[in-house]
């Protein structure tokens, strides 16, 4: 989250202090009216402190020494696959240090130097070198056991990064006795200078506000500075994998909590995935975007037709009624701004007939008191050590998009229309027999792991779904039940939908940002565009998607030309296609297998054609070549600079589709003007343009 805005004249000391080395934190700067002005926006992350010669040189060295040991061990364990897949939590390390280096992101003088003792960058590669020895030699490596505050690393789907994220492992932690420990999720604040070095440094050294005694805590990275949205909620999931796979870890006993910046990813955890958890405890941070930025930002908000629905993808307020699926219990100071995180969310749920539970910190401002922190964790731990029941009596789920389909033992396969709430009320009756009513579904899935469904195996289970009573499968013999529905014309029906034709699925169903929370791959045209202005504006914003998913998700795009994509590549990536269907040749294998036509003449819609000397359409579709995967044309995310400065605004700017003219320059807040707009339908049809 923002801190609240200095006068020029103390920013320029500050800036003064930090260059004499006094060692204070450069912190965020905003929140004030400059921060609305899209015409100035200053940069995310910000231009870091100069490094003197020769201390730029010896860790240069150091890294490169590194670097060199790291990829000696890649060749000597390929055929240790246990051991090889620890060298991420050696190469966090060479990144922290290497991309400070290489992209000037030392921010405080004891990053690079500390004459009294080392430095932050001098302490990670000192790790990273033990870590390197440690593996060659040692049965057990020691991080893999250590106690306390731990840092380790994975390599992403996404991008193929090394990613790093924090754990504190419990005093009491065993490893042979592999008693399954409750885990928290602690989501980080707001920080424009949270580099891996930083993170990792921190991460090193501090438990953090919370550490409960026999519980392990997961400190994600969430990419940066984003409130773990896109791709920096895909990284809380994979680094909760790895945690999963490497200690025992009890997943009904999963606490999920965060303040300030990491409050509002909390309000997103918690409403979004509330099946997951057996408590929350948001403190602070936003809960929705659009009140929050008139109440906060003081901002004057014009948004495009498209954008109030694509709000929905990340407000808690609009899936309020999810909290009946977990205990929650809120945080705020008294006097704190961000207190209307919690009453926006007080207002949605007392909507729901809910009433929230929020303890508020007498006299305090933007932090926790210490009574409060007593009463949270009180209240917490009784949570965590009842844990969550895995097969409640009745289920409560909203959603407005299938990224988020499921709620405890109920999965939505379909919706009538994206972006309109989609509610599922499921009760189960008795032992074999389940009521449920709908509201903008189509198909719904019931799955019960196994050992939680008690009914003998030779009866088949009773649903009765929008008062039509049908018969699901057979339940299995290991106590599992899948059951599968789907409403015809004339009603619902069970079993699944036959497969005819596409459908918007779970992880297939848009809008474009959606393809960057999985593998996803850049592909670069070699031929002559269509046009100069075309074929120069493709490759400035080519340019620039690599640039700023690498500042703003730290991570180097994969990048291949167009006449070297594999089939492996499209079984295992969305592809993006950047140029047109005269500069890239995989987009002129699929042009006429698109929802609309790109030719030397023009890009042609149902709805109107658009020069072709100044228009480029961008659009998120089923591969054509491998319709399990997206094909994105000419798009990385598609929030830009203006956006980094409040993370409220970090939501999706464009739909399923666009028209870009591109004789209008880009801007911090768009590519160009967007002449035309809109979703596609639940089958990926042409619908009418919201603009």
């Amino acid at each position: 989250m923002r801190r609240p805005a200095l006068v020029p004249t103390v920013r320029s000391l500050l800036a003064l202090c930090l260059t004499l080395g006094c060692g204070l934190a450069r912190q965020a700067l905003g929140d004030g009216p400059a921060d609305n002005r899209a015409d100035q926006v200053r940069p995310v992350p910000p231009p870091g402190l100069p490094v003197p010669d020769d201390i730029r040189a010896s860790l240069s060295a150091r890294t490169e020494s590194l670097g060199r040991e790291i990829e000696a061990l890649r060749r000597d364990l390929a055929r240790q696959p246990a051991r090889l897949a620890l060298l991420p939590d050696l190469e966090i390390f060479h990144k922290a240090v290497d991309w400070a280096l290489r992209y000037n992101e030392f921010f405080k003088t004891n990053e690079f130097s500390a004459p009294e003792g080392s430095s932050a960058a001098q302490r990670l590669l000192d790790e990273g070198a033990r870590r390197a020895t440690a593996l060659r030699g040692e049965p057990t490596p020691y991080w893999t056991e250590a106690r306390g505050p731990v840092v380790r690393g994975y390599r992403s789907r996404l991008d193929g990064s090394v990613q790093p994220y924090g754990l504190v492992v419990p005093d009491t932690f065993q490893p042979a006795a592999r008693q399954p420990y409750r885990l928290d999720f602690w989501f980080h604040g707001r920080g424009e200078t949270l580099s891996e070095l930083a993170f990792l440094d921190e991460r090193m050294r501090r438990a953090g506000e919370f550490a409960p005694r026999d519980a392990f805590v997961l400190h994600p990275y969430g990419r940066y500075c984003n409130g773990s949205r896109f791709a920096g909620e895909t990284d809380a999931w994979e680094a909760f994998d790895q945690v999963r796979a490497r200690y025992p870890i009890d997943e009904d006993r999963l606490v999920v909590r965060g303040f300030s910046l990491g409050g509002a990813s909390c309000w997103h955890f918690a409403t979004h995935h509330a099946w997951r958890w057996a408590a929350a405890a948001p403190g602070a941070g936003f809960s929705e975007t659009a009140e929050f930025l008139r109440v906060f930002q003081n901002e004057s908000l014009k948004p495009a037709p498209w954008e109030p629905l694509l709000w929905r993808w990340y407000d808690g307020t609009a899936h309020a009624a999810n909290v009946r699926m977990v205990p929650l219990v809120a945080y705020s100071g008294e006097k704190d701004r961000q207190i209307q995180a919690a009453q926006a969310m007080e207002k949605a749920m007392a909507e729901e007939g809910l009433a929230l539970t929020h303890v508020i910190g007498a006299g305090m401002g933007h932090s926790y008191s210490e009574a409060a922190k007593q009463d949270l964790n009180r209240r917490l731990d009784a949570l965590a050590a009842q844990g969550r029941d895995p097969f409640p009596r009745t289920v409560h789920f909203v959603t407005h998009t299938l990224r988020y389909p499921r709620m405890a033992w109920v999965r939505v396969d379909e919706l009538g229309q994206h972006w309109s709430p989609a509610r599922v009320v499921a009760e189960r009756r008795d032992e074999g027999t389940f009521h449920i009513v709908t509201t903008n579904v189509t198909a719904l899935t019931l799955e019960i792991e196994a050992g939680l469904f008690t009914l003998p195996s030779d009866q088949k289970p009773r649903v009765v779904l929008d008062g039509t009573t049908l018969a699901g499968a057979l339940p299995g013999s290991d106590r599992s039940w899948t059951s599968s529905f789907h409403r015809t014309e004339s009603g619902w029906v069970t079993g699944a939908r036959p497969a005819s034709g596409l459908r918007k699925r779970s992880g297939l169903q848009g809008p474009i940002d959606d393809a960057f929370m999985d593998a996803f791959l850049f592909v670069r045209p070699t031929g002559a565009a269509l046009g100069p202005e075309i074929g120069a504006w493709t490759a400035r914003e080519l340019e620039r998607a690599i640039r700023e998913w690498r500042s703003q998700y730290r991570g180097d795009v994969r990048v291949v030309d167009d006449t070297a994509v594999t089939d492996a590549d499209l079984a295992s990536h969305h592809v993006v296609l950047w140029g047109d269907p005269a500069s890239n040749a995989l987009l002129r294998r699929i042009a006429d297998r698109l929802p609309l036509r790109w030719d030397a003449q023009g890009v042609h819609t149902p709805a109107g054609d658009h020069p072709v000397e100044r228009c480029v359409p961008v659009l998120i579709y089923p591969n054509p070549l491998n319709p399990e995967r997206y094909v994105v044309l000419n798009s990385g995310f598609t929030f830009r600079e203006y956006d980094y400065l409040n993370n409220a605004r970090q939501t999706p700017k464009l739909p399923d589709w666009a028209v870009v003219d591109v004789r209008t320059p880009p801007t911090a807040r768009t590519p160009g003007e967007i002449v035309s707009a809109g979703f596609f339908g639940e089958r990926w049809e042409w619908q009418k343009p919201l603009r």
